[in-house]
């Protein structure tokens, strides 16, 4: 069941538009070995070698697989990197270009930009430690390329909106959506494919997915609104999700996103 939403609780939000300039190199990972996982995790934490460009750094660890529409197999690791403007030539050759640690495969890099009305989290974000019934959802979503604009006018009208909400109201910790904007690199053995990653922190026990979530959250201003759940239906044939997973937090040092951007 989708919890009721207080429409009175009003946390100040940070929301960062693509006018803002926030910039995420993403790099999904497979590490095989247990043993190369603390090496990920310190390299992770040591994001203040790039400069003040540098907003933080976050690392996810695959635990649960929520939908799969791909036989690929499932990697470990998502590593998310967050820039202002622009990644710096010493990052990417870091990041990209150098030989990796033995046991860490790098399976796809790519520059990420925020979703219009998309990303969203509270002005006093520290990470989702004091939360363990949480996990960071990752859902990623391979739009096809006639329908980007509409995707994101619902992204913006609809989605955006009712996340606001749910963050607002302590449901969601964050929602942050992220399109690709270039990838930079592509390992021939990964055989899947999307163009936007969708991050959230919420607790999978009764998550259903976010169609119904979102609209409970806009009815509850207005219960005698028009039903819009055929909006988020509407999504199915411009879209598909050929993963969707639960995964750990393990790095989270990405407090200071709260301090961009303007007020949701």
């Amino acid at each position: 069941m989708v919890e009721t939403i207080d429409p009175a609780f009003h946390a100040p939000l940070a929301r960062i538009e693509p006018d803002d300039r926030l910039v995420v190199l993403a790099r999904t990972i497979d590490v095989p070995d247990p043993g190369a996982d603390a090496a990920l995790e310190d390299a992770a934490g040591n994001w203040a070698r790039f400069g003040e460009a540098c907003l933080g750094r976050a690392l996810y660890r695959h635990r649960s697989v929520f939908r799969n529409a791909a036989d690929a197999p499932v990697w470990s690791h998502l590593e998310l990197s967050y820039f202002r403007h622009a990644v710096p030539a010493d990052a990417l050759r870091d990041l990209v270009d150098e030989p990796r640690a033995a046991g860490t495969g790098l399976l796809r890099a790519e520059i990420l930009l925020t979703t219009p009305s998309s990303f969203v989290l509270p002005r006093d974000w520290q990470g989702s430690a004091d939360r363990p019934d949480r996990q960071a959802s990752l859902e990623y979503i391979q739009v096809h390329p006639a329908h980007l604009d509409a995707y994101r006018d619902v992204m913006r009208d609809y989605c955006g909106p009712a996340a606001t909400k749910l963050v607002r109201a302590g449901r969601f910790g964050t929602f942050r959506a992220m399109e690709t904007a270039a990838v930079l690199y592509r390992d021939p053995k990964l055989k899947i494919d999307w163009n936007q990653i969708h991050l959230c922190e919420l607790a999978p026990d009764g998550f259903r997915g976010f169609g119904p979530e979102f609209e409970a959250a806009l009815r509850a201003d207005a219960p005698d609104a028009p039903d819009t759940s055929g909006v988020f239906a509407g999504l199915d044939p411009m879209r598909r999700v050929p993963r969707w997973t639960f995964n750990d937090a393990v790095v989270e040092a990405d407090a200071a996103l709260a301090r961009e951007g303007g007020a949701g």
